[in-house]
């Protein structure tokens, strides 16, 4: 057996490292992560149409970010980032969508399990992605807890996920402290056309997007999509209500978020600012003080270190992420970590959308002024080949913006993108002004090459290196459009290594 693997299944059957004090009322952690949504969206963001009042809650008794990131704008890399605390580069067919969660990365979940945590998970947890054949007893999020979901589900109401919760908390053993992973299958499309205006809501009061057309089909969309965000706002407020009433809602660290942006063009699945911004809040009342707002850029890679440090586990060398909780028991708000000023992501491939399998090899820096986007593959399709352009999902946006992908403003979303891509992020929220053409910004951009360029090096991201491995991971899924020439399903295509 080669060093390297002894060395890991030596790791993995070890006790986490315990730190004496910690041991001593560690933490609950409550994570909720809804599936497809923006930063803008919920009422603590001032969203003036869709009701959260549960996330509200939780920004209120502890701290709103306004510059929550995820890793990738795609749930499986996303999360798998998350569970690791890497970033999708450095986690092979796991940083891409669909493929292999290889055993050997150890997540987060498994090490409070071994440091005699209580876990679980509802609804969807790491993936889409094949975890059995990675050697996995269970889901990397943990073990399932779905007596009353469906997967997938059909439409919201279809999914009990608080009963779940509290399925889990019966099952936990006396005085064991508990990490449960609630992920929600919505806002994630289809939705059921016109079910936002059917409950009421006012489409003359939605905020349409600057990328998407402002007409009557859009923002009738858009309140769909809102409805879904309140179902998963009615669930979490269930999960927060069976905390407070066993007592335990104190000593609970819970965090709320999504994966990745809204399942609209120009978000889901791209580099633009609403793909990858999301919506973020923490509370921790035994330690947190509450009523903050905190604008520090933070990541994904940052919560593994944060949970861990939070129950007394010292955190593995392996991860990139910072732990927040420094941030979090800090009095201060707005930027309270001044060094905490930019965050990077990436995306490989999404869906079954090009000939061959190829995906559309990305990756980004964001700091509190500006985004710089490195495409690699300038020639592909952003959005998927046509006439599909399937990394887009399928509802009523996408179908009325194909009819129009002419459209110098909006028709983006669909056309092919140069190598380099540069926003002012304050003077164009919606990334539709690329400078990277603009000598006046050419000095700017350039240093933000730089730093992305020097951190994906350090990190050892085969991009750099000129390889197109993540194109040769096989995709394993039945989601598989009418498009010709792509690998079979769970076989490498070697002529990419």
């Amino acid at each position: 057996m080669p060093a390297s693997r002894r060395a890991f299944l030596a790791a993995a059957a070890a006790p986490a490292i315990l730190r004496p004090a910690a041991q001593r009322n560690r933490p609950n952690i409550l994570f909720a992560i809804a599936d497809d949504q923006s930063f803008p969206h919920t009422s603590a963001m001032g969203d003036p149409v869709v009701k959260t009042p549960a996330f509200d809650r939780v920004a209120q008794s502890g701290v709103l970010f306004r510059n929550g990131f995820c890793p990738a704008p795609q749930c499986a890399p996303s999360r798998a980032a998350l569970l690791t605390g890497r970033n999708i580069w450095q986690l092979e067919e796991a940083g891409t969508h669909a493929s292999l969660f290889p055993r050997k990365f150890d997540v987060y979940t498994a090490m409070l399990e071994r440091a005699g945590y209580h876990v679980g998970l509802t609804g969807k947890g790491a993936g889409p992605c094949n975890f059995k054949d990675g050697g996995w007893p269970h889901n990397p999020a943990g073990k399932p807890y779905d007596a009353r979901t469906l997967e997938p589900p059909q439409l919201i109401d279809d999914n009990d996920y608080a009963a779940n919760f509290a399925d889990f908390l019966a099952a936990r053993p006396k005085d064991a402290p508990f990490c449960f992973w609630f992920g929600s299958h919505e806002p994630h499309r289809g939705y059921r056309k016109g079910s936002g205006r059917a409950a009421g809501k006012r489409i003359e009061d939605v905020v349409v997007p600057p990328f998407l057309p402002d007409n009557e089909e859009i923002r009738s969309d858009l309140l769909d999509y809102f409805l879904e965000i309140e179902y998963f706002d009615r669930q979490l407020a269930r999960h927060v209500a069976l905390l407070e009433k066993s007592g335990q809602l104190e000593n609970t660290l819970v965090v709320v978020t999504a994966d990745n942006g809204m399942s609209f063009p120009h978000s889901k699945a791209r580099m633009y600012d609403h793909g990858w911004h999301v919506p973020l809040a923490m509370s921790w009342p035994a330690r947190v003080p509450g009523g903050r707002r905190v604008d520090d850029l933070v990541s994904f890679t940052d919560f593994a270190p944060t949970y861990l440090e939070a129950a007394g586990i010292a955190r593995p060398a392996a991860m990139v992420g910072k732990s927040l909780v420094n941030l979090l028991t800090s009095r201060r708000e707005g930027i309270v970590e001044p060094g905490r000023d930019a965050v990077v992501a990436g995306r490989e491939r999404h869906s079954h959308a090009r000939f061959d399998n190829l995906g559309y090899p990305a990756r980004a820096i964001r700091t509190r002024r500006h985004l710089y986007i490195r495409n690699f593959a300038p020639d592909r399709w952003p959005a998927g080949d046509p006439p599909l352009f399937a990394d887009i999902d399928d509802g009523p946006s996408k179908r009325y913006l194909m009819g129009r992908q002419t459209d110098p403003l909006h028709g983006a979303g669909f056309a092919r993108q140069p190598a380099h891509e540069f926003f002012d992020i304050a003077a164009d929220p919606g990334c539709l002004n690329n400078l990277a053409g603009s000598p006046a910004h050419k000095k700017e951009m350039e240093t933000h090459r730089a730093r992305l360029e020097k951190l994906l090096a350090a990190q050892g991201d085969p991009r750099m290196r000129g390889s197109a491995i993540f194109d040769s991971y096989p995709r394993y899924s039945a989601m598989k459009p009418a498009l010709g020439g792509f690998a079979e399903r769970g076989k490498y295509n070697p002529k990419y290594k």
